[in-house]
């Protein structure tokens, strides 16, 4: 997750955040908070839910704090309410030295009285928290991971009663932690039933959300799981997208980085034993030997080539645009296959890139006279993180009152000139720099711009005029006799 304060705004942080977790500390108390972790691979969903009371009226700002190792390896935060699908406003009042945490306040969307109650969801995805263990394997081992995590949910408020289930995608897991003198419960500190682990119950917790109490009341805990699928990394995604008023079309091209972040390969690559493992239908679950991604419904001519050249392993399925306003499901299908089977440790490099037709994405509004074009912000590769993100929006030359609208904030962004093939003066580029990008991040970069009428006449009157300049200086050379000696 994006940190953006500095220092001398920290300062500014201490006055208001010590007496926003002392008030928060009077305003509400919880009733309960139940965390699930569901484990995966290079994503870990979290949801934690807050039975939160009111313990005076007109109470309407809920406070939640993340601990340091928590927030960072968080990418994706939001909050609702249980049962309802409106996402909640959240702000970030960044990190305090004093207290350790950074917190985070929920407008709740009515004020609760005194003794009033409200179920609060909030939903985390964590990158970069799993790593293989072992760190190497032969090819035809299992892959197992480690997930390290805190016990203790933070909290400002005083809690009831806590825990937190860890879910394993597989049964077999081969350990998890008990941490000792944990304070708070007189019963088992863990138990396991099938691939479900369960912290707690923890009772009588007190405010949480300080240093002295993470120093001194907080444990570590490690979940030691086996995970049959390959653990997949986007290191780097250079993704352009080219709308082009004369051809009607919008242009999508990925450049990519795959990197398996499972076991390395222990010896070297068998041929052999990949054939055999594909032939009974067991292959190795640290090998990546082809992905399915979702594209765009009414796409068309496809490219996917790597530094060697096309790559004709692939197969895709397209399925014809859908009307604007019509919400569909419908997608096209490509059976991504690279030109070697992954292993873990290795890396990959290919681009990937398709055409649409450009009435699929932009619309005219007549009042303004503006151009309104909406694309994905990335397509997501299920079960990936996309460790950096460089978002390119190229508009037709001569493109003027531009603004973008991104669906998250970008670390980085700025308009700049692009120059090709029968351009004049460039056209103007927008370019967004994004981390940590998860299968969450799905929404659409909006971009508004107009187009005056001359602008669309620069480049046939451009091409119109160079060849006049090729043909005058063919006309003109025929006749000039360049010869030192007439015949």
């Amino acid at each position: 997750m994006s940190r953006h304060w500095r220092t001398p705004i920290s300062l500014l942080l201490s006055v208001v955040v010590l007496p926003l977790c002392a008030s928060a500390a009077n305003s509400f108390e919880n009733t309960a908070i139940v965390r699930t972790v569901e484990l995966g691979g290079a994503l870990v969903h979290v949801t934690t839910t807050y039975a939160a009371k009111a313990l005076e009226d007109g109470s309407s700002v809920y406070t939640i704090a993340l601990g340091e190792q928590e927030h960072a390896h968080t990418s994706w935060l939001e909050a609702k309410l249980r049962g309802q699908s409106e996402v909640l406003p959240l702000e970030n009042f960044g990190y305090h030295r004093d207290s350790g945490v950074f917190l985070y306040t929920i407008e709740l969307p009515k004020a609760l009285n005194t003794n009033e109650t409200a179920n609060l969801v909030v939903e985390t995805v964590q990158t970069h928290v799993t790593f293989p263990w072992p760190q190497e394997a032969a090819q035809k081992d299992p892959q197992s991971l480690k997930y390290n995590s805190e016990l203790l949910v933070l909290s400002p408020y005083k809690t009831a009663v806590q825990r937190t289930k860890i879910r394993s995608p597989d049964p077999n897991v081969h350990s998890f932690s008990e941490p000792e003198d944990v304070e708070f419960t007189t019963d088992a500190v863990v138990t396991k039933s099938g691939a479900t682990i369960t912290y707690g119950p923890f009772y009588g917790i007190p405010p949480s959300a300080s240093q002295d109490f993470v120093d001194t009341k907080q444990k570590q805990i490690t979940v030691h799981y086996n995970y049959a699928s390959p653990v997949l990394e986007v290191k780097k995604l250079e993704r352009a997208v080219e709308i082009s008023h004369w051809g009607a079309n919008l242009n999508v091209d990925n450049n990519i980085i795959f990197h398996n972040a499972g076991p390395h390969l222990k010896g070297h690559f068998s041929r052999l034993e990949y054939q055999t493992q594909g032939y009974f239908g067991r292959p190795a679950p640290h090998m990546l030997a082809g992905i399915n991604l979702l594209l765009p419904a009414g796409i068309h001519s496809a490219y996917f080539y790597d530094l060697v050249g096309n790559v004709s392993t692939s197969r895709l399925s397209t399925t014809p645009s859908t009307p604007k306003g019509v919400n569909s499901n419908t997608y096209s299908m490509l059976e991504l296959r690279p030109r070697y089977p992954v292993m873990g440790g290795w890396n990959y490099s290919f681009t990937l890139g398709w055409d649409s037709p450009l009435e699929d994405y932009a619309g005219y509004d007549k009042e303004t006279g503006k151009y309104i074009v909406g694309v994905p912000l990335i397509t997501v590769i299920p079960t990936a993180v996309v460790d950096d993100a460089e978002i390119t929006l190229i508009l037709p030359e001569g493109a003027t009152e531009i603004d973008y609208f991104a669906p998250y904030p970008a670390l980085s962004g700025r308009i700049s000139k692009h120059v090709t093939y029968l351009d004049t003066v460039g056209r103007p580029k927008i370019t967004l720099r994004y981390k940590e990008l998860t299968d969450r991040h799905t929404g659409t970069i909006y971009v508004t711009y107009k187009v005056p009428f001359r602008a669309h006449l620069q480049k046939p009157i451009a091409v119109a005029t160079a060849f006049l300049g090729v043909f005058a200086f063919a006309l003109t050379w025929r006749r000039i006799d360049v010869r030192i000696r007439r015949k």
